[in-house]
């Protein structure tokens, strides 16, 4: 950082148009989290960045600090992930993910790097692996419940404690995996297939990059 200068990565969660000419962006960061910056001119049809404005551009900006506020100085778009924006079914649903990372991110430096590399990964896995839409959203869900600490315990019965529960179901209340014969019959519970259960493993495990690269039978 030179002078309150410095180079990031982001992602626009969100934007509003301002003045004549200009947007407030919401902009998801690896080092600084959810931080609103000052595009000026960005509406203006001279401007040099207003593709890397818009909502769901991934950039790398040039950013410059004054008191509280970031303005943007130069930008670059790395990612505009068409193949989400050309789909009117994935638009949807990029609402409801963006909605839910907006909620869940906070200034934290180190959840927000993570929440914006599963974000990124999930915009990937709709737009350019073309995963199943209810395939990504629920992925992305389970593992931003488990990064934010509650990531059900699903390695082995929380009963018994054998490693491939008998007929497995998940107890909602409890948040684990157990033997139907196990688990509390007062408890709220969803049958399980080896499937299922395989795929709750792998989302809530796998390393990052690896997160949607699964598939389910129909």
């Amino acid at each position: 950082m030179d002078n309150g200068t410095f180079v990031t990565a982001g992602l626009v969660l969100r934007e509003t148009e301002t003045k004549e000419s200009d947007k407030i962006l919401t902009v998801l960061t690896p080092e600084l989290g959810r931080i609103s910056v000052i595009a000026k001119g960005a509406r203006s049809r001279r401007s040099k960045y207003t593709a890397a404005c818009q909502l769901l551009a991934y950039d790398e900006m040039t950013l410059r600090r004054k008191g509280e506020w970031y303005y943007l100085a130069e930008a670059s778009t790395i990612e505009l992930f068409d193949g989400v924006r050309q789909d009117i079914e994935k638009l949807a649903l990029k609402d409801d993910v963006l909605r839910r990372a907006n909620e869940a991110v906070c200034q934290d430096a180190m959840a927000a790097a993570d929440m914006l590399l599963l974000l990124l990964n999930a915009l990937f896995a709709l737009g350019m692996l073309e995963k199943p839409n209810r395939l990504v959203k629920t992925a992305f869900v389970w593992r931003l419940l488990a990064e934010a600490g509650f990531a059900p315990l699903a390695d082995g019965c929380a009963v018994c404690g054998v490693t491939e529960p008998q007929e497995p179901v998940l107890c909602i209340t409890e948040g684990v995996i157990a033997c139907a014969k196990c688990a509390d019959p007062r408890t709220d519970k969803v049958p399980l297939c080896a499937g299922s259960l395989a795929a709750m493993r792998h989302i809530v495990h796998a390393d990052p990059k690896k997160i949607f690269s699964f598939t389910l039978a129909s």
